[in-house]
């Protein structure tokens, strides 16, 4: 089966099981996980907190002031979004999980109006000197 067969199927069933989410949403969460692990001296595994602060560096990068439109426009209003996110891209198998994560680790790791307001805050500081 092809990477975009299995792309596909993918999100098809991400679709069928929660479609509160634009699928542009998902394909941000994987870019970013790409994005965080290019900027670490070896490839690790991500903790939910690190993997939020990252999603909000990456936005931040990419779109700017515009980012709390685009993320709102995807369904995203919060790090507890990027959790369900990353958990439903776990359980239709394009993300593994280590036993220790659970969808709790992204409560509350943010407020979006805090973070995203004039693109001040908190910086991850696995991506410092990137």
């Amino acid at each position: 089966m092809s990477d975009f067969a299995t792309l596909e199927e993918a999100f098809a069933q991400i679709e069928q099981r929660d479609g509160r989410y634009h699928e542009r949403g998902y394909l941000f969460v994987l870019a970013t996980l790409e994005y965080a692990q290019s900027r670490l001296p070896a490839r690790r595994h991500l903790t939910g907190g690190e993997l939020a602060w990252a999603c909000r560096d990456f936005a931040l990068e990419q779109f700017g002031l515009l980012t709390p439109t685009v993320l709102r426009h995807w369904g995203i209003t919060s790090t507890e979004d990027l959790g369900r996110i990353v958990f439903l891209l776990i359980d239709v198998g394009l993300l593994a999980r280590a036993p220790s994560d659970k969808l709790e680790d992204f409560d509350r790791v943010y407020d979006f109006a805090e973070v995203f307001r004039g693109g001040v805050g908190y910086r991850w500081s696995g991506l410092e000197g990137a």
